[in-house]
């Protein structure tokens, strides 16, 4: 075995191997390089014996990780949001500072409680459970940020995407860490079960992605989804809303479709202000495609009003309102009202709409509408299932710039794909516009930074798929009674040791 490096050293491979994992999300796609990092960091962690060290290690791991895998948080703070840049730079170091507590924290608790040699396989499961449990939490404390979860760098073709359908990204996860550090048991201790354990979780995950848990649904639509490119720093400009209706109202026209699909806000001001004219040219349109239009657009007055998505044309006018906001991007925390009086974020306090929505009905399918952040958080996008046949998300990251936000984020929404055998359409300002069918891959894609629309027939899916019925509940549970049981196993052996 390779000697265990001293202390300052491990913390230096620990920054290294989490900035390293990064390239394993798109748009690089190494997905099997996140197996090697978290087996870098698990072997790290069998080099200290204490648990603040190994709290250490995870803590700088998680902020190579979040350094570079969210370095985009700089870009939207300073080039979009106005900070000076070195209190945008302070602000994104925090922000990855708090983020990598969490891996801080698993490593820190596995220490403690891991068995040692003797106890291999055991303890690469609590390793894992651990840093599935940490990204659990990650994704609702303070409203949750559960991007970079470890199991979104595994959508296919990784043999582990096959475990999204049956325990959502968090067993994916699971897998990936289980993996990880059942390669690194081996080659400490030549225990064969390890090896037989890790080649049977690649090898079921293959074979799960061979089943089908969703069926066609009704007859596909055509969809047209619109990617207007105009730029954010003009978006908001009253002057220039004219531009914005000019430009979508275009792309409509020339790409005539079932379904046309607009972005997040595509149109810069509120639906009560919006040109009657315009409105009347978007329902005609729709019409006479014996279809609908459904763009983003502020639904309010200018003290309470909500992040919509609006439907009109052949069905009824129907409107969906985000749910889940952004913080300071949406509304403002308790306590950070200065922070935000710093920045230049137009329309920054909306009204979160309502948990449960129904889908839309339209043409012989049931929409199911996210907006921009909302398909992170898939425990909320099933809630609009199994009654919906096809997801579309709505975004405008525009204010992350050329960044890894787009390609992370479209990697994101193929994951949700998975988890419920639906196809998802998304219909951005900048990118990445796209269509992904209900196996989680991309079927096409608009190039970013590009204004062009993306004309796609859709066929819709009805069924459950495992993690649909069940969401996060089955795999947080599986994870605590696999505590549970270490923990009883330790105190009738005398406790925890390494």
């Amino acid at each position: 075995m390779i000697p265990a490096p001293s202390f300052p050293v491990a913390l230096l491979l620990a920054l290294l191997l989490g900035a390293g994992s990064v390239f394993s999300f798109a748009p690089f796609d190494l997905f099997p390089l996140a197996w090697l990092t978290l087996a870098g960091l698990f072997w790290l962690l069998g080099s200290v014996s204490r648990a603040r060290a190994a709290a250490a290690i995870g803590f700088a791991f998680g902020l190579g990780w979040f350094g570079l895998g969210t370095s985009w948080v700089y870009v939207s703070l300073s080039m979009f949001g106005g900070l000076p840049p070195p209190i945008a730079a302070v602000a994104t170091v925090l922000f990855c500072a708090v983020l990598a507590l969490y891996p801080a924290a698993a490593a820190g608790l596995y220490v403690r409680w891991r068995q040692g040699k003797a106890n291999a396989v055991t303890d690469a499961l609590l390793f894992a459970a651990l840093w599935v449990l940490a990204e659990w939490v990650r994704g609702w404390l303070f409203t949750g940020f559960p991007w970079l979860a470890l199991g979104y760098s595994q959508t296919s073709p990784s043999p582990l995407a096959g475990y999204a359908p049956l325990t959502g990204v968090l067993g994916v996860s699971f897998a990936s860490a289980c993996l990880a550090a059942l390669l690194v048991s081996f080659a400490r201790t030549r225990s064969l079960r390890a090896l037989g354990l890790a080649v049977a979780l690649l090898a079921a995950g293959q074979g799960l992605a061979g089943i089908a848990w969703t069926q066609p649904f009704g007859a596909p639509i055509k969809v047209a989804l619109l990617q207007g490119n105009v730029p954010q720093d003009l978006k908001w400009r009253p002057e220039k809303l004219s531009d914005s209706l000019r430009i979508y109202g275009a792309l409509m026209r020339e790409h005539p479709a079932t379904l046309t699909v607009l972005p997040e806000t595509a149109i810069p001001t509120f639906l009560s202000q919006l040109p009657r004219p315009y409105l009347e040219s978007l329902l005609e349109h729709a019409q006479a495609q014996q279809g609908d239009v459904l763009f983003g657009i502020a639904a309010g007055d200018g003290e309470n009003y909500a992040n919509a998505a609006v439907s009109i044309g052949h069905s009824p006018t129907q409107l969906y309102y985000k749910s889940h906001l952004v913080p300071f991007g949406e509304f403002v925390p308790p306590g950070f009202g200065w922070f935000l009086d710093m920045m230049q974020i137009p329309m920054s306090s909306f009204t979160p709409g309502p948990d449960r929505q129904p889908p839309m009905e339209i043409a012989g399918q049931k929409i199911a509408i996210n907006i921009c952040y909302e398909d992170v958080f898939g425990g909320e996008i099933i809630r609009a299932l199994p009654q919906a046949t096809i997801l579309v998300n709505l975004s405008n990251t525009a204010w992350f710039g050329d960044s890894l936000a787009q390609p992370q984020h479209l990697q994101i929404a193929r994951m949700r794909a998975l988890e419920t055998g639906r196809p998802m359409l998304r219909a951005t300002n900048t990118g990445m516009t796209a269509v992904v069918g209900a196996d989680g891959k991309v079927q096409a894609v608009l190039p970013p930074f590009t204004r062009d629309a993306l004309v796609a027939e859709v066929q819709g899916f009805a069924g459950s798929t495992p993690y649909v019925r069940w969401g996060n509940w089955a795999i947080i549970a599986a994870m605590l009674l696999l505590l549970a049981g270490v923990r009883l196993a330790q105190r009738r052996t005398g406790g925890a040791h390494s």
